[in-house]
């Protein structure tokens, strides 16, 4: 299963949560961006229930204000069912 979530963090601790986030080895891909949200991942788990506990993961995270999880619907583009 694979997600994307996109994370609000408090001001001036991007980088150190960034390389956190990257120790998390259902982590696929980190970026940190500009916007409403300040750091964008793409998650990878073998079962869906896999997704909700990195989430949790996510939330636990100190400096971690909000997330937005975007679970990815297989078989509508670029997914192995397609």
């Amino acid at each position: 299963m694979q997600a994307y979530v996109l994370l609000t963090c408090n001001s001036g601790t991007e980088s150190s949560l960034i390389a956190e986030l990257k120790k998390i080895p259902e982590v696929k891909e980190v970026n940190g961006v500009w916007g409403k949200y300040d750091i964008f991942l793409k998650i990878s788990t073998e079962n869906p229930s896999g997704i909700d506990q990195v989430v949790s993961k996510l939330r636990n995270l100190g400096d971690i204000t909000s997330s937005y999880t975007m679970h990815v619907l297989y078989g509508q583009g670029g997914t192995i069912d397609e």
